[in-house]
């Protein structure tokens, strides 16, 4: 194994379960979330050699990621694959597993390019500037994706709410 190898697949060992991670959340399936992960590692050890600053590893993948999604969601791949309304599997938090059923759900009614900026702002945690740049659009489209993500998101998870307290009552 050559040094360039041993250094990606350090890399790899530390951020690919991370980036997975954000990967599922925003296509909802582990197994999507899977692909893409490797779509983005795999353009990254192409182009290990071309990158220049190591420490900015993350912000290339996480930007290769997040473009892969959104050219999946434009060919339309999802519409065509997708076989089964079965519940997504997810990651284990600190809340009920409907409060997580809930929240995948709302988040995956939300419009693809919407729900990028939300992952990219409260997931990621980067900027606006940050978010706008990975995504190639500006600031200002960066906050009104983020306003209307996060309305539909609550929209969502409200009427989620609603029809959850009806079932229990029944």
């Amino acid at each position: 194994m050559t040094d360039r190898d041993t250094a990606f697949a350090e890399y790899f060992a530390a951020r690919s379960d991370a980036m997975r991670g954000t990967a599922y959340l925003l296509c909802g399936d582990w197994h999507r979330a899977e692909d893409l992960t490797q779509v983005a590692f795999t353009k990254l050890y192409l182009a290990w050699d071309r990158v220049s600053r190591h420490e900015a590893l993350d912000g290339y993948v996480r930007q290769v990621l997040f473009r892969a999604f959104l050219d999946e969601r434009r060919l339309g791949w999802w519409h065509r694959v997708r076989v089964t309304d079965l519940p997504l599997d997810g990651a284990t938090h600190d809340r009920s597993p409907d409060d997580r059923m809930a929240m995948i759900a709302a988040l995956a009614a939300v419009p693809a390019r919407q729900r990028a900026v939300l992952i990219l702002r409260y997931w990621e945690d980067l900027s606006v500037e940050e978010t706008a740049s990975l995504l190639s659009c500006t600031t200002g489209t960066v906050k009104s994706q983020a306003a209307r993500g996060l309305q539909t998101l609550r929209t969502h998870l409200e009427t989620s709410s609603h029809s959850h307290a009806t079932r229990n009552r029944i």
